[in-house]
């Protein structure tokens, strides 16, 4: 690439301004909005923890429903104990299905966290709904898709819901705002045999 003047430079990053300046004129429109994190890569729920943790500085109210996930007490929940009642976290699975091995106490376990999900998708005090790992919930049929579609439509204009985990349904993704596919390139369990080490995995 050949070298540019500092003057070619400016002028060049003017333009990119001027550009940047038209399309955020463009778009002023504001809304609630459905995110979902998935694929096979490593990421999803933090990068939605990343989400929480920008709506409780912002003074928002949060609440996170884990599906799988709650045989063990994560460390997020007792990172976020500090927020007081700005936050509601209910760990409500009771591990992977390969622990629990029980398909009618794992699709029990996922409806009363659906339950609980749907109070506060439809609740306009919270602004911010993480429902992590329903994906998997959903993939693996212990809950409805029709029915948390449903659910997803009573939701505040101005509120957010993020759903995360592999395997999100073709039907979720075609209703979704933003979707963010996560790939797996390479990981330590696999290629190395690291397990999961506390502050990266949980």
């Amino acid at each position: 690439m050949s070298e540019i003047t500092a003057e070619q430079h400016r002028q060049k990053m003017q333009r990119r301004q001027e550009v940047q300046r038209e399309r955020l004129a463009e778009r002023q429109l504001e809304k609630g909005l459905t995110i979902v994190n998935t694929g096979e890569g490593k990421g999803k729920t933090t990068a939605a923890l990343g989400m929480v943790l920008r709506s409780l500085g912002h003074g928002y109210k949060v609440a996170i429903v884990q599906f799988i996930k709650g045989a063990w007490e994560p460390a997020e929940k007792a990172a976020f104990q500090h927020w007081g009642d700005q936050i509601t976290f209910l760990a409500m699975g009771e591990g992977f299905t390969w622990e629990t091995q029980d398909r009618d106490r794992d699709i029990a376990k996922a409806e009363e966290a659906w339950t609980s999900a749907l109070e506060f998708i439809k609740n306009p005090e919270i602004k911010l709904v993480l429902l992590d790992e329903i994906n998997i919930a959903l993939k693996l049929g212990y809950l409805s898709v029709d029915r948390v579609l449903a659910g997803l439509a009573e939701k505040p204009e101005d509120s957010h819901v993020i759903l995360t985990g592999r395997g999100a349904p073709p039907e979720l993704l075609a209703v979704a705002d933003l979707v963010t596919e996560m790939k797996l390139v390479k990981h330590p369990f696999r290629e190395q045999g690291v397990r999961a080490q506390a502050g990266i995995e949980f």
